[in-house]
């Protein structure tokens, strides 16, 4: 009797009716998990997640609080059902609300556990809720968030089915959220990585086109077309490297009168008196010579395979194309020139001397009002005291007659004095001073620039603790000789001399962009051990020597000197200034600091200013002045003082006006 009341036909039925709903949940089930495993777009997981969700267990409406990275906050990504505009998108305090209880306790919130909450720990939705389930999604590793059911479809509560059902679901949803949170990131980082390597290649197709601007710029001039400074000196080099039994005649003319010209007529004349004077010069020679135009009013050729008779033959050649007048704003202006002759390989074996010894025989043409001459010892100021010069020098190195006079050197961005260059100066026992230029040239073919060189190290690091200890903390920049830096034993010395002053870095080495032309490896090696004691390298004169800018992107030097022959000039020659800021913009795209030399008044220095160079030096600031001297200076200058121990240099821009 007993059995057959229990397999009663209702009792089967009721079974048999939970049995298909159980397959009918676990049909839902494989296939939602099978659905939200195979999207890998984050969005469209959190949505399939909540429409599932809410079909599985029946709920009104399905939330999905999610866990921010620093796990002190939860945001309600997605929801389905009643009312889900209101709170997707909330983010509430971790401490607040059922996720923060899941969150604190690792368990699941279902039934009676709302009542554990005071009234201030409830958000609205949970004041309003009448039947909450809130399961806990836990990745691989970590807390995710929850699954949130609220109000039963039909009314009544969520049962313990419902409960294991969403626990299993959100096993699943947990694996898809991760996997769809890692696809992201992926697809975040490539993103990142494309955007990059555009940003990498943009960046590198502007630097490469600046580099062809600067390389044109620093081989031709601007205004006239014609080879600049920096190409004919390359040329001459050349051809007596290749050509050194072969005779060759070099010739430098200057226009007279010229600045005259453009204090007149204007600046917009002066460039136009240059543009027909080279057209001219360039009609009268032959083919095979070379003309350049130097620096302002001043031309060079290159004649080779030419003598005497037929280099001065070329130099008149040149001067009577000036006998016609010139038509100048308005005006008809009748310009004449001196021409100097220098002969390869009576009058220098070398580009340097070649041209101080054209230059000379210039001078005297003007002096003399000549036209053109041809060099010879008279026009060498320096030839009858040579021998005497040389007997001086060495006497000079014994006695300490050398001093080193210090320019200042601003930051533009601080306003600050933060270091300054260290310049020979000679004054011999009876009181006369030797220019620079002189001894220098003397020093280097005597053989006598090493000593010296190695005596301008030492008296600078001297200096420089002499003046840490006054608390003046000013980077010191020494011009180096290539024959200096390039010795066998440079490091070594300078290892020892380190050692011997006990103190390390505030030190500049200046070397000229003619180190370019000899051995780049052993250079790129010497420069690099320089970073062992802290001292940077500075490349002089840039723009000048016909640098390889592939070879200067790869060697270890901090700063790039612009030539002060281009910045004494920018303020009046367009060429010079597109020079000064195509040098200004290559230095900020190499990570290298700029330093403009020959700032001789306030607008060059506005305008370098405007061009974010970032530092100045010349007379406008200060000239190279003895120890004592710029101490003074120091201590009552407009501008601030990098001093030892300062976190950031003192501003004082109010003092003056850029």
């Amino acid at each position: 009797m007993t059995q057959a009341t229990n397999d009663s036909p209702e009792r089967i039925a009721a079974l048999e009716a939970q049995l298909r709903q159980r397959e009918h949940e676990i049909a839902l089930l494989r296939e939602t998990a099978f659905a939200i495993g195979s999207e890998l777009d984050l969005d469209k997981v959190f949505a399939l997640i909540v429409d599932r969700a809410r079909e599985l267990i029946g709920a009104e409406t399905v939330l999905l609080p999610l866990i921010n990275d620093d796990c002190d906050e939860y945001t309600y990504r997605a929801g389905a059902g009643a009312n889900v505009d209101e709170i997707v998108g909330e983010s509430l305090p971790l401490d607040f609300g059922v996720c923060g209880w899941v969150w604190k306790h690792k368990r699941p919130w279902w039934r009676g556990v709302l009542s554990e909450l005071s009234e201030q720990e409830k958000n609205l939705w949970e004041k309003d809720a009448g039947t909450l389930l809130l399961v806990p999604l836990v990745g691989r590793d970590h807390f995710l968030g929850g699954i949130a059911g609220i109000n039963k479809t039909g009314g009544g509560d969520f049962s313990e089915n419902d409960l294991h059902l969403l626990e299993l679901f959100a096993g699943h949803a947990a694996i898809a959220i991760e996997n769809a949170m890692a696809m992201e990131r992926a697809a975040q980082a490539r993103s990142d990585a494309e955007a990059a390597q555009a940003e990498l290649q943009r960046m590198n197709k502007r630097l490469s086109a600046v580099n062809q601007e600067l390389e044109y710029l620093s081989l031709y001039d601007n205004l006239t077309g014609l080879p600049n400074r920096s190409l004919f000196r390359d040329r001459i080099r050349k051809q007596i490297e290749q050509h050194a039994d072969a005779a060759l005649a070099l010739l430098i003319v200057d226009i007279d009168r010229f600045q005259e010209i453009n204090d007149t007529l204007g600046h917009e004349a002066g460039d136009e008196l240059l543009r027909v004077v080279s057209g001219r010069f360039v009609k009268a020679l032959e083919p095979a010579d070379t003309i350049s135009r130097m620096a302002g009013d001043e031309f060079a050729v290159l004649l080779a395979g030419a003598g005497a008779d037929a280099a001065m033959i070329a130099a008149r050649r040149l001067l009577a194309t000036l006998d016609r007048t010139l038509q100048l704003a308005g005006q008809e202006v009748l310009v004449t020139a001196a021409a100097g002759i220098a002969l390869y390989p009576q009058h220098g074996r070398d580009v340097s001397t070649l041209f101080k010894n054209a230059d000379a025989a210039m001078l005297a043409a003007k002096r003399e009002k000549s036209g053109a001459h041809c060099f010879d010892e008279r026009h060498d100021a320096g030839a009858p005291g040579r021998i005497a010069l040389i007997r001086d020098l060495r006497a000079a190195l014994d006695r300490e007659e050398f001093t080193l006079h210090y320019q200042p050197k601003v930051e533009l961005a601080t306003s600050t004095i933060t270091g300054v260059e260290a310049l020979a100066r000679w004054r011999r026992p009876d009181g006369s001073v030797v220019p620079p230029e002189m001894f220098i040239t003397a020093l280097e073919q005597t053989g006598l620039i090493q000593p010296f060189t190695w005596w301008v190290l030492e008296t600078a690091m001297r200096q420089r603790i002499a003046w840490l200890k006054l608390r003046f903390d000013l980077r010191i920049a020494v011009n180096v000789p290539v024959s200096v830096i390039m010795d066998p034993q440079f490091i070594t010395g300078l290892t020892q001399l380190v050692e011997r002053f006990g103190s390390r870095g505030g030190i500049t080495i200046e070397i000229t962009e003619n180190v370019f032309f000899g051995d780049y490896d052993r250079l790129n090696a010497i420069l690099s051990e320089l970073r062992r004691f802290d001292i940077e390298c500075s490349i002089d004169d840039f723009g000048t020597g016909h640098s390889s800018l592939a070879r200067l992107r790869q060697l270890p030097v901090a700063e790039l000197k612009i030539d002060r022959s281009f910045v004494m000039d920018m303020m009046r020659s367009k060429d010079d200034a597109v020079i000064v800021k195509s040098t200004i913009d290559l230095a900020q795209n190499l990570g290298l600091r700029v330093v403009a030399e020959g700032v001789e008044n306030v607008q060059t220095l506005q305008q370098l200013y405007r061009l974010r160079c970032d530092v100045v030096q010349g007379h406008h600031i200060a000239r190279a002045l003895p120890v004592a001297e710029l101490e003074h200076f120091l201590a009552h200058s407009k501008w601030a003082v990098a001093r030892l121990g300062d976190a950031a240099a003192p501003d004082k821009t109010g003092d003056r006006t850029i």
